[in-house]
């Protein structure tokens, strides 16, 4: 089959400033890409999102949309997806394999799942963005409230002793087995303190810690996941990790205790898929998250997310972030992201910025 592509720019403009190891996001740039059989006569297509992360994203270049056009064109007089050829650039791997699923599904469910049918929800973490004292605490009291037993903090942004101080709040009131606790400390700990902080923390009963120490330092990573308190969650360090040899050559090595995987920073479906695999050579576990997708991305990653059977909360609660978003049949209730396959979405904000109606 042969296609015909379109591909949107789009801004999405944050409801709140969202505070990151890169700075604040106050708006986020993406390119939707739609994607039709040539002639098209039945009106069928699939949408997919290409959303980089400025200054994180390997595929955060200044002529990202020539290679997505270039990648787009090669799709059209081809046929087929190159994923080889697309491993250094995961956000727009990520953003045509959603839009080929889309389109071949011809529904935003893309495939036949529990989740899909709107049976069964995906248990994901509360995310406490980094602020202020104050404004930290008010989020963690809103998300327990909102029914949330998984909370995670990025941390790194404050004081240690004011976050350590935030957690051992939430501790006095709920054990363990209430509430979960999960931290992003998005590589702010130095190689020299690390260890001590990681002991610190351990004594609050945490599930684990997502980058303790920036990404690239691999025997100091290693020597951390080796003899840590706390289970360690690798990141950013997966980013620019594009083939099967690297892939396991960093897992050997460092031996974390979990993975993060990302679909538009980690490779794609495909990526990711490669690195589940090379998680279980090395007996270690993961999760799935999302990474400031709008509605789009966001649902091609739950509904990829729902196949896998993975019983722990995943971060796939960022569906909620932009003040333009696309109105899609997602929402959480409680601690669940459901999926309601009778619900309708609305590409309105997308075809208004384009000469294609959808």
């Amino acid at each position: 089959m042969y296609y015909t592509t379109t591909v949107i720019p789009h801004t999405l403009h944050f409801k709140n400033p969202a505070g990151t190891s890169r700075g604040t996001y106050l708006t986020h740039n993406v390119w939707y890409v739609t994607v039709a059989p040539s002639g098209n006569e039945n009106g069928r297509y699939g949408i997919g999102e290409c959303a980089p992360l400025p200054a994180l994203s390997c595929d955060d270049l200044p002529e990202y949309e020539a290679i997505l056009q270039n990648a787009c064109r090669e799709l059209e007089s081809t046929g087929q997806l190159d994923t080889e050829k697309l491993r250094p650039y995961p956000s727009i791997l990520f953003g045509l394999e959603s839009a080929l699923l889309y389109l071949r599904a011809g529904k935003p469910a893309l495939w036949n799942t529990p989740f899909s049918r709107g049976e069964a929800g995906i248990p994901i973490n509360g995310l406490i963005w980094m602020g202020n004292y104050r404004e930290m605490f008010v989020r963690i009291e809103e998300k327990i409230e909102a029914g949330f037993r998984c909370i995670k903090l990025k941390i790194g942004s404050i004081r240690f002793d004011e976050e350590l101080d935030l957690l051992k709040r939430i501790r006095t009131r709920f054990t363990p087995a209430d509430i979960e606790l999960r931290v992003d400390a998005n590589g702010a700990f130095s190689p020299a303190d690390a260890m001590e902080k990681l002991c610190r923390l351990a004594e609050l009963g945490l599930h684990s810690i997502e980058q303790p120490i920036r990404a690239g330092q691999w025997k100091k990573m290693a020597r951390l996941t080796a003899s840590t308190p706390l289970p360690i969650a690798l990141d950013e360090e997966l980013i620019g990790c594009n083939t099967p040899e690297r892939k396991i050559r960093l897992l050997e090595t460092i031996r974390p205790q979990y993975i993060i995987l990302k679909p538009s920073l980690h490779g794609g479906i495909a990526g990711c898929t490669e690195w589940v695999e090379a998680a279980g050579k090395v007996n270690a576990g993961w999760w799935v998250t999302s990474a400031l997708e709008s509605n789009v991305g966001l649902n091609a990653i739950a509904q990829w997310c729902a196949t896998l059977e993975n019983p722990l909360p995943q971060g796939l609660g960022t569906g909620m972030l932009y003040t333009d978003n696309i109105p899609f049949p997602l929402s959480v209730k409680g601690d669940k992201l459901w999926f309601d396959p009778a619900g309708e979405t609305d590409f309105s904000r997308v075809s208004a910025q384009s000469k294609i109606t959808l």
